[in-house]
Order: structure tokens, then C-alpha cells, then sequence
């Protein structure tokens, strides 16, 4: 018997378990009772079971299942939800780098600012989703579902990755979007439920996966800007264009296409296939990738890293009443050490 280790493409180990090795087998083993033997044979096909069930998740992500529940919305409607709470917060913790990724500054996060973000998600559940229109909708649930993430980060941090949040419900579960985390209209919702079960299947808009932020370095970024029916269209466009030219998405190196995971867990709303990907990538790529991309049939591979978007600092020449912070911007991927960028309230 030895451990497993089972790595994702990125190398990290999300889980370990114990396999048998028939080569490895101790002669006691095979000296025991025919029944004793088989029961015990048994034993570690059940096991391995569950340890294929338990790498699972990150070998297909969860289909777009509608919730019926949340289809109703009320054309008519000309209620507007306040999300000025959030585009405060986003402005005080988002950090744009250097390297074109926004991190967030959650060991600077004081208690009170924790405290407006909680107040801020409360006020959300108490609105009454039904009773808005279609584009204040959308712009509910993407705010909603990034104030949740950064919430549940934040009541875990410190934490290597929001993977380690083992906080859904099941034995074998991983990370935290199962877990209902609040209630909306007196529904449980889950992280899950708002992706999965509300956007991507009522929306159908593939643009949906550059702004909802799972908290990991790969993910397309936190939006700076807090969503609203009027510049959702705009922002969506910009998130797209922004992943799909950033090595996170898109790279080419001698002739070989390796792209972001999520065109290969969600290839099912990218087109259903390799060329609804490079349908995709060409579609919203600027003219280097453009051209890069010309005479690209298929896909060399994908990648991806869990690791925290966290934002770290250390403090130079602070002022008595705060000021810049000089950032220290983490590696990504391996690449050279990045500049340093300017943290500011």
C-alpha cells in the first residue's frame, strides 16, 4: 500500500490516498483466507472509488442547470439596487499589478470594512430579485456572487487557496461553493447555485466566466468596477478581451495553443469544441494573438493556479495617515520577478 498523490496540470495535490499495489503485496496477504483476502480486495476497490469520485471536480465542472425559480423577472420594473457599498470596497482592496492581475488586499481588510461588506451582502438578500428587471438582475447575482467569494475568503484567511475552504456539504466535497452561504427570498443559495443554476443557464452568455471571480491567480480578474444594468454590456467586453490577450487565457509558443482550463471545463459554452474555443479566442483576441492564432487547429493543453489572487505588501516611507504602500507583486506561473505597483486608499 502506498499514497497517491493526485495533481492537477498545475501540480497541485488536491487529494491523497491510500492505493494497492498487487506487485507490493506481503506474503501474510497472500497466506490469508480466501474470503479474507477477497473482503479485503473489495475493501480498496471501494476506496479507489471514492478517491476517483473525490478528483472528480477537476475533471468536469457542473453542467448549467436552470433554476426555474429565479427565471421570473418583471419587464416593467424600474427598481434599482444600490451597489455603492461595493464599488467602495472594490476601489479601497483590488489591486491592479503590473502583470494585468488584480489581487485583493485581505490581510489589510479591518474590521469595520469586513463588517460594511457583510452589511453590504445582507442588504442584497433582502431585495426582492422578482421584481426586477432582467438587466438589474444580472448585475445582482455577479455582484453578489464576488462579494460571497471574498467574503468566505476572508472568514477563512489565511488560506493558500479558496480550494482549501472545504466548506460544502458531502465527505468528499471541495472548497466552498456547495455550502448554502444565504438566503435569497427565503432560498438557500450557494455559490453554485448562482453560477451554475442562474447565470450560465439563463444568460448563456460565455462572458459570464471573465467576471465571476473564483479568488485563484488564473481566474479572470475581480472586476474593479461593481456591476449595473448599465455597464454590464461594457464590462463584460472588457473582461473578455482582457483574459483571452493575457497569458492566463491565451499563449502561444512554438506553434502550440495552451489556454486556461476554464475553455476546457466549460467548453460546453465556449461552442461545445476546440474550434468553438478558437471561434472564441479569435473573436475577442487583439492583433499580436490575432495573428498568432492564424493557422491554430487545436489545443496543445490548458493549465491552471489555484493559488490565492492574494495582494502582498510591504510598507516604505507610510505616512502618519496611511498613503501608498509599495506592492510586491507575487510570480506568476513561474515567470521573471514583476515589478512592484503602487497600493492606494
Amino acid at each position: 500500500i502506498r499514497n497517491l498523490r493526485f495533481r492537477q496540470r498545475t501540480g497541485r495535490v488536491i487529494a491523497q490516498f491510500p492505493i494497492l499495489e498487487l506487485s507490493m503485496l506481503s506474503p501474510n496477504f497472500l497466506e490469508l483466507p480466501k474470503a479474507a483476502a477477497m473482503a479485503l480486495l473489495r475493501l480498496f476497490f471501494v476506496a479507489q472509488c471514492l478517491f476517483m469520485a473525490a478528483a472528480s471536480p477537476v475533471l468536469a465542472a457542473p453542467k448549467a442547470e436552470p433554476w426555474q425559480r429565479w427565471t421570473a423577472h418583471d419587464p416593467a420594473s424600474a427598481l434599482v439596487v444600490d451597489h455603492g457599498a461595493w464599488q467602495r470596497f472594490l476601489e479601497a482592496y483590488v489591486v491592479g499589478g503590473d502583470d494585468g492581475v488584480n489581487r485583493v488586499a485581505y490581510g489589510r481588510i479591518p474590521a469595520k470594512d469586513k463588517a460594511m461588506l457583510e452589511g453590504y451582502i445582507d442588504r442584497l438578500a433582502a431585495v426582492p430579485v422578482s421584481n426586477l428587471g432582467r438587466a438589474e438582475q444580472f448585475a445582482f447575482w455577479i455582484n453578489l456572487y464576488n462579494a460571497l467569494t471574498l467574503k468566505v475568503v476572508l472568514d477563512h484567511y489565511p488560506v493558500a487557496s479558496i480550494r482549501d475552504i472545504d466548506i460544502s456539504p458531502g465527505l468528499l466535497a471541495d472548497g466552498p461553493w456547495g455550502k448554502k452561504l444565504l438566503e435569497v427570498e427565503r432560498l438557500p443559495v450557494s455559490l453554485d447555485d448562482i453560477e451554475h443554476r442562474i447565470l450560465r443557464p439563463i444568460w448563456k452568455d460565455p462572458r459570464i466566466h471573465y467576471v465571476v471571480n473564483c479568488a485563484a491567480i488564473s481566474c479572470p480578474n475581480l472586476p474593479a468596477t461593481a456591476f449595473t444594468a448599465a455597464n454590464a454590456k461594457a464590462l463584460l467586453n472588457a473582461a473578455a478581451r482582457a483574459y483571452v490577450n493575457h497569458r492566463r487565457g491565451a499563449s502561444i509558443d512554438n506553434g502550440r495553443l495552451i489556454v486556461s482550463s476554464i475553455y476546457d471545463w466549460y467548453m460546453a459554452d465556449f461552442g461545445g469544441g476546440v474550434e468553438g474555443v478558437l471561434d472564441h479566442l479569435r473573436r475577442y483576441a487583439e492583433a499580436d494573438l490575432k495573428a498568432r492564432l492564424r493557422g491554430i487547429t487545436g489545443i496543445a493543453g490548458d493549465v491552471f493556479d489555484w493559488a490565492l489572487n492574494e495582494a502582498r505588501w510591504t510598507p516604505r516611507g507610510l505616512s502618519p495617515g496611511g498613503g501608498p504602500l509599495s506592492l510586491q507583486t507575487p510570480r506568476l506561473g513561474g515567470a521573471d520577478p514583476l515589478l512592484p505597483s503602487t497600493l492606494r486608499r
